[in-house]
């Protein structure tokens, strides 16, 4: 059987520089106004961390009830991620079909 315990700080890595990495996409985006629009990613970013956060929490034995918290997270961000594309999309694409006709 592998330690996954060694595996913890690279996760703690990848979680830092996720958050480094959404820092600053709303820097930009706040003081420039270009970039990627806020909502066009942030609940996708929270869906990644929380999938981060539960491999975390597996990796270093919090427990079930923290990894069914973390997973159940993931899953409503990325539930509102697709519902917001799909939105989107749908409005874009009426207005489309309204230019065309």
């Amino acid at each position: 059987m592998t330690d996954l315990s060694i595996a913890a700080p690279l996760i703690d890595l990848v979680i830092g520089v996720t958050l480094v990495e959404a820092l600053a996409l709303l820097l930009v985006h706040y003081f420039s106004g270009k970039g990627v629009a806020p909502l066009d990613f942030l609940a996708n970013m929270v869906s990644g961390l929380c999938l981060m956060l539960a491999l975390r929490s597996s990796v270093r034995d919090a427990g079930v009830a923290w990894l069914a918290l973390f997973l159940l997270a993931a899953g409503v961000a990325h539930g509102i991620d697709i519902l917001m594309r799909w939105r989107r999309r749908t409005g874009s694409a009426a207005v489309d079909r309204r230019m065309v006709a």
